[in-house]
């Protein structure tokens, strides 16, 4: 296979990558008095609310499917069943508590948002408690949702984790193919050991022969405010991405470097479709000094049915 056609694979694969984290936007830190500041502390409204009436289900729904809550000694309670029975079992044992959520301070960082305020609780027989929290929220269809909250047992609240900024994409976890091209691309993402990074491995067949592996990771940028993402493959290659947040959608500019010192870039419109696909349209693309073809690929949370 060319240079020129591994080249269009790479920067294929790498498109693909940055789709899977379209969630996360340029848009600066906002002020607690910002329309998404309000949304978010009318939330916490609403969770109190849920929390005073014994509505678990409705509390439930205020988290990510695969959202978590870590109590105050680690504990991780993961997606909607835990948590479920979590709150389940907390009301058969404290009938009739309430509670107050006071909100600190709300930033935003592109669509994730960092919440860190106090909980108030008291109980039938008159005791009360409080615990500090931070919670990261994604913006969604039906509104925010909580991707994580933290609770502490003392006023000092530690630095949110690259990990945690990078929870509205825990959703990425697992198996991803792409549809409607001649070559095969299967992608399978984890998370690293220490939890603050995001690996795939990816690999490319065409008429069941292996042409390329990769590996890509995705972390969090202090310095820039969201995540970047690397990808590195089997034959030297390597390349890197940014993306931007339009009114159409999302604009991305990925550039990459063949072994051989070909380099290639393309912007990339990413659209998101239904049950689970997402579409890449390819555009002002250059390898080396040649202009190439735009291009549209498909990708899917689980291959396609046969005959589908």
């Amino acid at each position: 296979m060319s240079c020129r056609t591994l080249c269009f694979f790479r920067m294929a694969l790498f498109a693909w990558g940055v789709a899977c984290y379209s969630l996360v936007s340029l848009t600066p830190t906002i002020a607690q008095d910002e329309p998404a500041a309000t949304e978010i502390r009318e939330n916490s409204l609403k969770l109190a609310s849920a929390f005073n009436a014994a509505k678990v289900d409705d509390i439930t729904a205020m988290f990510m499917p695969k959202g978590e809550l870590i109590d105050e000694q680690g504990t991780v309670h993961k997606g909607h069943d835990e948590i479920k029975e979590l709150l389940t079992k907390f009301f058969a044992k404290f009938p009739g508590t309430q509670m107050e959520i006071i909100s600190d301070s709300i930033r935003l960082v592109g669509p994730i948002a960092i919440q860190e305020g106090t909980r108030f609780t008291s109980a039938k027989d008159g005791s009360n408690a409080s615990v500090r929290f931070v919670a990261v929220l994604t913006k969604s269809e039906q509104g925010w949702k909580i991707a994580s909250i933290r609770d502490f047992p003392d006023e000092s609240i530690p630095a949110v984790t690259p990990g945690e900024l990078l929870q509205p994409l825990a959703w990425l976890i697992g198996d991803w193919i792409n549809e409607g091209t001649d070559a095969r691309v299967k992608i399978s993402y984890k998370w690293s050991e220490d939890n603050n990074f995001i690996l795939g491995d990816i690999v490319v067949t065409r008429n069941d022969q292996s042409i390329m592996k990769s590996s890509q990771r995705i972390g969090w940028d202090p310095i820039l405010g969201k995540p970047r993402s690397w990808i590195f493959d089997s034959d030297g290659g390597f390349a890197e991405a940014t993306w931007t947040e339009t009114a159409a959608g999302w604009v991305v500019q990925s550039s990459a470097v063949m072994p051989d010192g070909l380099t290639g870039s393309a912007n990339v419109t990413i659209t998101l479709g239904e049950n689970g696909r997402y579409v890449m349209s390819g555009t002002n693309r250059l390898i080396g000094n040649s202009q190439e073809p735009d291009y549209e690929i498909t990708v899917v949370k689980h291959p396609p049915a046969v005959g589908k």
